[in-house]
């Protein structure tokens, strides 16, 4: 009787993906995207009602609490890409994924398919 060893995650990372931090990771990762996205959303509104009808009490409210929400999601993303040993080019670029209105939303639908399958980011 032979005994086959478990593969263990350094030999095979897309078995990670089953581990419950990476499944929590990717959940708080998901919804930072949306609340990012919308966030994000809401800022470009807030701009155009500073700058072309001056009106800058909505700016003033919502620029600082994209900008400390944006740091969160930055944070989630690192802590993903810890788990499922992201390379440094993926991550970056999902960092970046946050900077452009509905970027985040594609990049949510992108890492999760991917996570998910246990491909490279």
């Amino acid at each position: 009787m032979t005994a086959e060893s478990p593969v263990t995650d350094e030999e095979n990372p897309a078995q990670a993906v089953g581990d419950a931090g990476v499944k929590g990771a990717l959940a708080r990762f998901r919804v930072l995207a949306y609340i990012v996205g919308v966030g994000l959303l809401a800022l470009c509104f807030a701009m155009v009602m500073n700058y072309v009808f001056d009106e800058p009490m909505y700016s003033a409210i919502v620029g600082p609490a994209h900008g400390f929400l944006y740091i969160v999601y930055l944070v989630t993303i690192v802590d993903l890409a810890l788990k499922a040993r992201w390379s440094l080019k993926g991550t970056v670029l999902v960092m970046l994924s946050g900077v452009v209105p509905i970027g985040s939303f594609f990049a949510e639908r992108s890492v999760t398919r991917k996570v998910r399958r246990g491909e490279a980011i």
